[in-house]
C-alpha cells in the first residue's frame, strides 16, 4: 500500500476512535488521544480568522484534560446529554517523519435526555499529529476545534 494511503487511513482511524470514545461517554479515554504535552482548544471561526487567541475551552496538557473529565464527572452540573460525531473529508499531509497535519470537517449532534436531537456544533478540526505516540499509534499534539458558529445554546460541557 502506498505510504500516503496508509497515512490517510491511520489518521482517519485516529479521528474515528476519538469520535467513538466521546459518543460512547468514554470521557476518561479522551486525554489518551493526546500526547502528554498535547494542546486542545475550541475556538469560533470568527476569532480564528481574526487571529484572536481566546478559546471557549482550553487544555494545554493531558493532565488538564484529565482534570476536565474529573470535573465533568464529579463537580459540574449540566443537562444529561450525549453526542454523535460525524467526521468527514480529512485532508492529511505528512509534515516530517514524525508529524502530520490534518484538516477534517465535523458535525456534532446533541441528544438530550428526552430524546430531542439537535445540530449542536459544526466546523473543522485542525490537527498536528505525532505519528508514533507513547503506545506507537498516532496521538494529537495539537487539536484546534474551529466552530462555524459563535453561539452555543447551552454550556459546552463535553469535548467536541
Amino acid at each position: 500500500m502506498p505510504l500516503e494511503i496508509a497515512l490517510q487511513l491511520e489518521i482517519e482511524r485516529l479521528h474515528a476512535r476519538y469520535a467513538h470514545a466521546l459518543d460512547e461517554d468514554r470521557l476518561e479515554d479522551w486525554p489518551g488521544f493526546f500526547a502528554a504535552s498535547g494542546c486542545y482548544r475550541i475556538v469560533t471561526a470568527e476569532n480564528h480568522a481574526a487571529g484572536l487567541p481566546l478559546p471557549l475551552l482550553y487544555a494545554d496538557s493531558r493532565a488538564m484534560m484529565r482534570d476536565r473529565v474529573a470535573s465533568l464527572r464529579h463537580a459540574n452540573v449540566y443537562e444529561p446529554q450525549r453526542y454523535r460525531h460525524l467526521v468527514a473529508g480529512a485532508v492529511v499531509e505528512r509534515l516530517d517523519p514524525e508529524h502530520a497535519s490534518s484538516v477534517a470537517g465535523f458535525l456534532v449532534l446533541r441528544i438530550l435526555q428526552d430524546g430531542d436531537t439537535i445540530a449542536f456544533a459544526s466546523g473543522r478540526y485542525l490537527d498536528r499529529i505525532l505519528l508514533a505516540g507513547e503506545d506507537g499509534t498516532p496521538q494529537y499534539q495539537d487539536r484546534t476545534v474551529v466552530c462555524d458558529s459563535r453561539r452555543f445554546d447551552t454550556q459546552l460541557a463535553i469535548p467536541l
